[in-house]
This record gives structure tokens, C-alpha cells and sequence, in this order.
């Protein structure tokens, strides 16, 4: 994940959680992509360190437990640069031009400077990360296999030169439920639509009263829309009620509860949800010196694995004094 910002609700239901899961089956390396953060916050790069370390810390209270994976910082770890250069002495512009978030987020993030190098290298970026680690597979949502084949052809392109030395990752589909925002648009901190894995239970009971539903519906009177409702997508991701969430819809669409319960139910929901989580994350930062720890230990660990895949590079590209 890049150290952008806080963590959201967006960010447990479609990746973190998954990222537990997956460590009952696999050997898995977790990190904090740093460097591509760069691609779009190199004018502002003051906070990286900080939502870097408070980003590990809502993984390890998400479930993420650093005795069973890998977790590191991509910075700390230097051969994550030189295998990227020497993806890009081989892969061709136009692929990279092609990628579908290319034009896409510089539209969406005009205000920034998105003409540089590393932004539109970022693929072979996320290719070496990939393949510095022999992965094998690379968990995403369907969404992203374009961007995962970029790295297959990069890495099929590297072999036709100096042979099969790195792995070809494959996609390990996962199902991402996906969550709007606050708003009703795509949760993204950007538009402050987001209810955040640190806010407390106030700011979540706060946040959930602004929630969009449906904006036909000016009485409590009027029967409402259940589908495609925040506040009901919200209610079937996080409320282990079912009988009170069927009840909440029928009445809803029947005209005979009003927002304000509906919204009630949710933020109690929403806060019993998340306290296990803010209690894990309390005795985290609780002990910061402990965080750093994890976050370098990790990527000492990680290094040794870069370095083995890097020998075998420098010994294919023939580049050995």
C-alpha cells in the first residue's frame, strides 16, 4: 500500500482483510510502498514516514501478524531500484502508455504534475517488487489484472534477453466488495468521504449521520430504495445482525422507519466492528520503538531475498566485475 494517508473502511474490506486470510495458506510479503507514493507526492514527501508506520500499524490490528509474513519498507530495500532499471532498459514506452490508470489518474489528479518519469514507470516498479520475491501469485481484484499482465509481458520481455530467470506472477483473484464513500462517490480520502480505521466512536457516530441514502426519500413516511443505499451496503458489510439488517430493509421499503434508526443501528454496528481493531492498534502505538522494529526487521528479511533473486540477475544480464 502507498503511505498516502489513514487507512479506511475501503482499505479493510478490500485488501486487509484479504491479507489475513491469505497467511493461513501462503508465505506472504506485505510492504509500504514508499517509493511509489513518490510518483505522486514528491512536491509534499514530509508525511510519508509517519502514515507509513501508522499504516503497519492498522495492518498488524487488521490481522496481519508479523511472526507469519513479511512486512518491510520498499525503500529499505534498494534492489527494489535496480531491478526496475533494468526492467526499463528492455520494456518499450507505448506498453507503459497503455496501462489504463495512466491517463486516467493524471485527469483525475490534474492538479498535480504527473508528466514525470517515475509516473509513468511505476508499472516496472510494481513489476520488480513482484518479481524480487519469486512471487508466484499476486492477490488483486479483477480490476487490476491489466495491470498485473504488464508485469507478465515485462517479465516474458526480460527472458527473451537474458533468459528464464524470474518468476511469471499470476493473478490470485479475490473477490473485492466494494464500498462508497460517505458520499455515495468512490471512498477516497481526496473527496472526505471516508470513515477511517483510527477514528474514534464519536467520529465514525458523526460520520454516519452525514451518509448518504436515498435522496427521493424526504419523509420517513415514503417507502425507500434498499439497493444500491450506502447506508444498506454499509449494514450488510459490518452488521452481524441479519434479522435486524431484513427488518431495517423491509421496513425501510415499507415507509415505516425513518433514517435516523437506520443510521442509529449502523454506527453501533460500526463501532462494535471496529473496537477489537482500535484496541490491537492502542497496544501497537503503544509501543512505537516496537513499530519501527517490525518495519526494519522486516525489511532485513526481505533484503536477504531481493539480494539471492539479484545475484541470479547480475549473473543472466552478464553484468558481473
Amino acid at each position: 500500500m502507498r503511505p498516502t494517508g489513514r487507512l479506511h473502511l475501503g482499505h479493510l474490506v478490500g485488501a486487509l482483510k484479504n491479507w489475513a486470510d491469505l497467511q493461513q495458506k501462503y508465505e506472504c510479503f506485505y510492504f509500504v510502498a514508499d517509493w511509489h507514493a513518490l510518483t505522486s507526492e514528491y512536491a509534499n514527501t514530509g508525511p510519508i514516514v509517519g502514515y507509513a508506520l501508522d499504516n503497519v500499524a492498522d495492518w498488524i490490528a487488521a490481522g496481519v501478524d508479523p511472526e507469519r509474513s513479511t512486512i518491510f519498507v520498499q525503500s529499505l530495500v534498494p534492489e527494489h531500484a535496480e531491478l526496475y532499471l533494468l526492467l526499463s532498459m528492455v520494456v518499450p514506452v507505448p506498453w507503459l502508455e497503455r496501462v489504463p490508470t495512466y491517463k486516467e489518474q493524471q485527469e483525475q489528479l490534474s492538479e498535480k504534475d504527473l508528466s514525470t518519469i517515475g509516473f509513468l514507470g511505476y508499472p516496472l516498479l510494481q513489476t520488480a517488487d513482484v518479481a524480487l520475491y519469486d512471487g508466484r501469485f499476486v492477490p488483486v481484484g479483477e480490476d487490476q489484472v491489466p495491470h498485473l499482465e504488464l508485469s507478465r509481458e515485462a517479465v516474458r520481455r526480460f527472458h527473451q534477453f537474458y533468459g528464464e530467470v524470474l518468476v511469471e506472477p499470476q493473478p490470485l483473484l479475490t473477490p473485492v466488495p466494494r464500498l462508497p464513500g460517505l458520499d455515495n462517490r468512490k471512498m477516497s480520502k481526496s473527496y472526505g468521504n471516508t470513515i477511517d480505521l483510527t477514528d474514534n466512536e464519536e467520529t465514525v457516530t458523526k460520520k454516519v449521520r452525514q451518509m448518504y441514502t436515498d435522496p427521493n426519500r424526504v419523509r420517513a413516511d415514503i417507502p425507500g430504495t434498499v439497493e444500491g443505499n450506502p447506508v444498506f451496503m454499509y449494514h450488510d458489510a459490518f452488521n452481524p445482525d441479519v434479522a435486524e439488517v431484513e427488518d431495517l430493509k423491509a421496513r425501510y421499503r415499507a415507509g415505516k422507519v425513518g433514517d435516523v434508526e437506520v443510521k442509529t443501528k449502523l454506527a453501533r454496528a460500526l463501532n462494535a466492528y471496529l473496537e477489537p481493531l482500535r484496541e490491537r492498534r492502542r497496544e501497537v502505538m503503544a509501543n512505537p520503538a516496537r513499530l519501527r522494529e517490525i518495519a526494519v526487521e522486516g525489511s532485513r528479511q526481505a533484503r536477504v531475498v531481493a539480494q539471492a533473486t539479484m545475484e541470479r540477475v547480475r549473473d543472466a544480464v552478464k553484468l558481473r566485475y
